[in-house]
């Protein structure tokens, strides 16, 4: 059969909005995040800290308390994702998708759209990964939370940090994952324990070895892990994000941790740029969006490395 020729296809606007957020809300740790749009340049996050307001009764009306107004800034970076692909090496697979064996089966995609499909993920995994461990001095990433030396979490001096159970440096296992669990939240300060939004935010890994480690204690078939079961540590849910660290840990209120984009700005947009009229068989993917973290409150939040 003759292929099909693609097209120059340009989504702006309320499409590209389409497009782009698909790619970044795979991200799942965006589920477990405030999330802050329609961030042109920066965004202000006020931080408002008051105490001593209660006073005996008198006559006067006598001054008591503090109120402490700071602000935290989200930065969102411009990124980009500039493509150049072979069309002839995935036309092969999308004829084969055009193909499928029998009647009932739906209509394909356009090859279009399974290129951005084939690419979306790709987007997705590396803005989930910046989320975590990004670095803005690093060409096509943005500061993380937890990253080495530059993470939010770590250069946040009012953070509360909680040394490895296991020793600096020791690789979390089923052996030692629970004594980091119980360190961490042994650290969360009262006021925020008993949060709706809180959560413990863990790495995959992590958790498979939390699973592990109640596996061995008998605990699995007793919490029927299966079907609707919540991911808990101690009544504190846990956040399992596949772009965090592995060996480490974060406790935190949902509202404390902020992820700032311009998802459905006008300069959001992926263009699918067909060469062929130059003679080429490749095709051009073309993307562009922001991303940036920030913490709120710093002592609210405690962090395991």
């Amino acid at each position: 059969m003759a292929l099909p020729t693609v097209t120059s296809s340009t989504f702006a606007g309320k499409d590209a909005g389409f497009y782009i957020s698909a790619a970044l809300k795979e991200a799942n740790s965006l589920n477990f995040l405030t999330s802050m749009e329609n961030v042109k340049y920066k965004a202000v996050i006020q931080k408002l800290e008051s105490g001593a307001e209660m006073a005996d009764s008198t006559c006067d009306f006598t001054t008591a308390g503090t109120l402490v107004l700071t602000e935290a800034i989200i930065t969102p970076k411009d990124l980009q994702v500039n493509m150049e692909i072979c069309s002839k090496n995935l036309l092969d697979s999308w004829e084969a998708l055009e193909m499928r064996a029998g009647a009932g089966a739906p209509a394909p995609a356009s090859f279009d759209d399974y290129l951005i499909s084939h690419l979306a993920g790709r987007i997705s995994q590396g803005v989930e990964n910046a989320i975590w461990s990004g670095n803005d001095a690093t060409g096509g990433s943005f500061t993380g939370l937890t990253t080495a030396a530059v993470g939010r979490l770590v250069v946040d001096a009012t953070v509360i940090d909680v040394a490895n159970a296991g020793g600096a440096g020791t690789a979390y296992s089923a052996t030692n994952i629970i004594g980091n669990l119980q360190a961490a939240t042994a650290a969360i300060p009262s006021n925020v324990y008993t949060k709706e939004d809180l959560y413990i935010y863990m790495s995959p890994k992590s958790y498979r070895l939390y699973i592990s480690a109640i596996s061995a204690l008998g605990y699995v078939n007793a919490y029927s892990m299966n079907g609707d079961y919540d991911a808990v540590f101690e009544g504190i849910k846990l956040a399992v994000c596949n772009g965090a660290e592995d060996d480490k840990l974060v406790c935190a209120e949902k509202s404390n941790l902020f992820f700032g984009t311009d998802l459905l700005s006008d300069s959001t947009n992926i263009q699918l740029l067909d060469q062929s009229a130059v003679g080429s068989l490749n095709t051009r993917l073309i993307a562009r969006f922001t991303g940036g973290t920030q913490v709120g409150i710093g002592a609210d939040v405690v962090f395991v490395s």
